[in-house]
């Protein structure tokens, strides 16, 4: 492989802001998709797919290796974002579960799901194309090469972007219900500075009342490491929707004498294996469920958090009973390829 910027290239990345900046003919604007970020190599039928870590993504992904050998130029590095879209309710949206679930050690199992859930790669930025680099041009130029790079748009897209900040920030709540994740805003003149947080992503921010059904003990072997939480369904089952994390030694401390006095049996239960790391304790330690707690959470997967979610503080004013699914923050639903239209 021979191209003006090779492999391994570190991606740009962005900072978090609270808010869409709103200074109009200063940012490009475009959706915050969900998936597994990557740089795309394709030197002739050499073509590289690299994770924002630098490891090789190709390997999970074969039928995309092929589509990118027909449907982008035959030299160009372009950055972007792997995902799986699924028909859902009706609608095609982006399923996180079935893109996680590519990354697989078996080769027979990569070539079944190759063929079941297959992948697409969707295109925000090119760092080259032909024998020039584009690293220090602007992103207004950039955009430009990025579109004439993608010749198909089967497997290979394109993403919307706007110069409207009115616009960007109407994308932060109504493309969420094709299962994206916010908004992403580059400097319209901007260069491309790998591995600098050079853009600003705005994500979704909610908080939710949830019960305290159990805990996990920290790797350190002092205190709370995450609180497991549920919501009541309306059958009245209490579902656990996922944890929160990330506390400081004295808060570990501090919520492991709020939690012990409610522990329930004397060994822990085991809990599901983590497909990411398979050495990872997952026992977990069931309390009585008599604690709410108010969390920050960003998205929903189906009827679980998306992502791990912050703990805020107790709720002794409200009843466990009261922490239900119907409180949660439905997102209007939304087509994933109307998204791709510009």
């Amino acid at each position: 492989m021979d191209l003006p910027v090779q492999p391994p290239t570190e991606p740009m990345l962005a900072k978090a802001q609270a808010k869409v900046p709103d200074e109009a003919g200063v940012w490009s604007y475009e959706p915050k998709w969900d998936g597994f970020r990557a740089l795309m190599f394709r030197d002739g039928d050499d073509v590289v797919l690299q994770s924002r870590n630098g490891k090789d993504l190709g390997r999970y992904f074969p039928e995309l290796l092929e589509a990118l050998r027909v449907e982008v130029a035959p030299r160009c590095v372009l950055d972007g974002e792997v995902v799986v879209p699924r028909e859902i309710g009706g609608r095609i949206r982006l399923d996180w579960e079935s893109l996680s679930q590519r990354i697989h050690p078996a080769a027979s199992r990569i070539k079944m799901l190759s063929e079941e859930t297959p992948a697409h790669f969707i295109g925000f930025d090119a760092l080259a194309t032909g024998d020039g680099s584009l690293l220090k041009e602007s992103f207004r130029v950039r955009r430009g090469e990025l579109l004439a790079a993608v010749n198909e748009k089967r497997w290979c897209h394109v993403t919307r972007t706007t110069e409207d900040p009115e616009l960007g920030e109407q994308w932060l709540t109504t493309f969420e219900g094709a299962g994206l994740d916010g908004v992403i805003a580059k400097r319209l003149d901007g260069p491309y500075v790998p591995g600098k947080r050079e853009m600003v992503k705005i994500k979704h921010a909610r908080d939710a009342d949830c019960v305290a059904i159990g805990y996990r003990v920290h790797k350190s072997g002092e205190g709370v490491g995450s609180i497991l939480l549920g919501l009541y369904r309306d059958d009245g089952e209490l579902q656990m929707i996922g944890g929160a994390a990330s506390f400081t030694t004295q808060d570990r401390l501090k919520l492991l004498a709020d939690l012990e006095p409610l522990r329930e049996g004397d060994e822990p239960v085991d809990g599901e294996p983590s497909r990411w790391n398979s050495a990872a304790d997952k026992r977990w330690i069931p309390v009585r469920p008599e604690k709410v707690c108010e969390v920050a959470y960003d998205q929903m997967e189906g009827r679980r958090f998306r992502h791990a979610v912050k703990f805020r503080r107790w709720r002794p004013d409200r009843e466990p009973k009261s922490c239900t699914f119907d409180q949660l923050d439905v997102p209007v639903n939304y087509d994933l390829y109307d998204v791709l239209e510009s």
